[in-house]
């Protein structure tokens, strides 16, 4: 069984550089509160700078919530993270679904575009789990866009 990768695009006014750096390093500026799953709100979430590192949430306490890990980091052009939350939105060391970010000069902005893949690994919740990330990925894609237009200005 395959499942069609999740793909969503938007361009910025940012160049690729900088677009790189909002999208990876202030993750946690643009993720839609509650749209997370560590047990209390985030307040930073992280995607260490290297492949082979992680990537999660962190609460104002401290406490880290895995989402997955830095599978390849090629700054300016793209990011791949392996996303590891099961059906059930909660970490999988076992699964690994595939999220690309590809940062493409256009003018003086960036087309952004975000590829969830692999996702017939959830197996028999693939359908259902594709349908859930097919709603909410345009939705976080879109707040990054915002976000960085908030910081150009």
């Amino acid at each position: 069984m395959t499942i069609a990768p999740i793909v969503h695009s938007v361009t910025v006014s940012a160049p690729p550089e900088r677009a790189f750096a909002l999208f990876t390093g202030r993750m946690g500026g643009w993720w839609k509160p509650g749209m997370t799953i560590g047990a209390q709100p985030h307040v930073e979430i992280v995607v260490e700078p290297r492949a082979g590192g992680r990537w999660f949430e962190r609460d104002a306490d401290g406490n880290e919530t895995d989402w997955g890990s830095v599978l390849a980091w090629e700054p300016p052009g793209r990011a791949l993270l392996g996303w590891q939350l099961n059906g059930n939105f909660a970490f999988d060391p076992e699964l690994v679904t595939e999220v690309e970010i590809t940062f493409i000069p256009v003018g003086t902005g960036t087309r952004v575009t975000l590829t969830h893949s692999r996702l017939e690994r959830y197996g028999d919740a693939a359908d259902r789990v594709a349908a859930q990330l097919s709603g909410g990925w345009p939705t976080l894609v879109q707040m990054f866009a915002d976000f960085s237009e908030e910081q150009a200005s």
